[in-house]
């Protein structure tokens, strides 16, 4: 139980750096209490004592802010940062490692008791702060889930998920979820940056593409230029020629912020 603890404090220590000490942890972190209370409220439900395990659980919610239904699973080194209004439901799964931050939901969207409705989240999974994760299906090992973020689909190893609904990035080419390193070594805070945005990817590769074409545009026109200045040769170019490039790719690609 203590060794588990230390595991706990350590895992906080390490992607937090405003933690600054373990008491400091271990007394002002209400994601460390929700994680040490639900291991008992979870005990009390697996042994058959369901009013107790969700006493257990209410408590914690008062007293934490973060609901997490003893009936869910959490694995070690679960670090729930700020994390005041986050729901775990009943079914839901959390692996080790994983960091989910304030105002998530691991919400199910099926009525029928006894059934997986709520998801499950593989090793070193980052969800940000608002997203919602609903439905039984898997969040592979090293994915993350940006920020608001509303996941209704399975989302493989090593993905990012964003938008509503949430679109699926595949991890890097060369990048592999690899989970046997430690958390803190490849930890990025809220999971997603500017290169995760799928519509701000689109876009760029639109700005790149229309100042390539508008390159290649102005080069034809000023050989046409040339050529029409030999002798002999009949001028054929329009006076409003745009033989010179105006288009700000700079500038555009600055507003949509890359």
């Amino acid at each position: 139980m203590f060794s588990r603890l230390r595991s706990d404090i350590q895992c906080i220590l390490d992607r937090d750096p405003a933690a600054r000490s373990r008491w400091e942890v271990l007394t002002l972190y209400p994601g460390l209490h929700a994680v040490v209370l639900h291991r008992f409220a979870h005990w009390f439900w697996t042994h058959g004592f369901k009013w107790v395990g969700r006493f257990v659980s209410q408590f914690s919610r008062w007293f934490t802010g973060i609901e997490i239904h003893p009936g869910a699973i959490v694995g070690e080194r679960v670090f729930f940062d700020h994390a005041m209004g986050v729901v775990v439901g009943e079914t839901a799964e959390i692996g080790d490692g994983c960091t989910i931050y304030q105002g998530v939901t691991l919400g199910g969207t099926s009525l029928y008791k006894g059934t997986k409705r709520h998801p499950t989240l593989g090793r070193n999974v980052v969800v940000s702060a608002g997203a919602k994760v609903l439905g039984g299906f898997t969040v592979g090992d090293g994915a993350k889930i940006g920020s608001n973020a509303v996941v209704i689909k399975p989302v493989p190893a090593g993905a990012t998920a964003v938008g509503i609904p949430a679109r699926i990035i595949p991890s890097k080419a060369g990048e592999s979820a690899d989970v046997t390193q430690p958390a803190a070594a490849k930890f990025s805070a809220y999971g997603v940056t500017l290169e995760d945005d799928p519509l701000s990817q689109a876009m760029k590769g639109l700005i790149d593409h229309t100042a390539s074409q508008e390159h290649q545009i102005a080069l034809l026109w000023q050989a046409l230029e040339s050529l029409s200045k030999q002798p002999g040769k009949k001028d054929c170019v329009p006076c409003d020629a745009a033989k010179d490039e105006s288009f700000e790719a700079e500038k555009l690609t600055q507003l949509i912020g890359k």
